[in-house]
């Protein structure tokens, strides 16, 4: 690949796609199964921490409709972590709540899916298994709201004249 190939915007825009989805993962995916599968890659990665986990708000939109203007809905609690890799990269970790593992854990692996050394490793033994598990808890959720469903219909009355 060419450094003009580095740079195009369908190169920068795929990138860019796959990081949003990969921290997506991290940062909706339970605490304790990221942990479980992290502890399991026995990775442990000499770091620097240029932001300590930190807890603090922010502020959560809503659009009217679901497509309309959009609104202050409120605010949430997050907590965020930024590390660099002593090789160079640089991980970040949001995570809703006030897990500071969490969002230590989140950066630490955010910076390794950026290392083409450890990303196949991360990719295949942290970030799949996770969004797999999100996958199959949200089809079982599907399934059982569809069970309730309740299909209403409206007998109309004849309003044709009387003869």
């Amino acid at each position: 690949m060419g450094t003009a190939d580095l740079i195009s915007p369908k190169f920068v825009q795929s990138e860019h796609h796959e990081r949003k989805a990969w921290l997506g993962v991290l940062a909706r995916s339970d605490a304790r199964d990221v942990a479980a599968r992290w502890t399991a890659l026995k990775l442990e990665p000499a770091y620097q921490t240029l932001r300590p986990p930190e807890t603090g708000l922010v502020m959560v939109r809503g659009r009217a409709g679901g497509t309309g203007d959009a609104f202050n809905l409120g605010e949430m609690t997050a907590t965020r972590a930024v590390i660099r890799l002593s090789s160079g990269e640089t991980g970040v970790g949001y995570v809703s709540g006030r897990d500071k593992a969490h969002a230590l854990t989140a950066a630490l692996a955010d910076a390794l899916l950026q290392s083409p050394d450890h990303k196949q490793a991360v990719m295949n033994g942290l970030i799949a298994p996770l969004a797999s598990a999100r996958e199959a808890a949200r089809r079982e959720a599907s399934r059982k709201a569809a069970a309730t469903k309740v299909e209403f219909f409206t007998m109309v009355r004849d309003r044709s004249p009387k003869k």
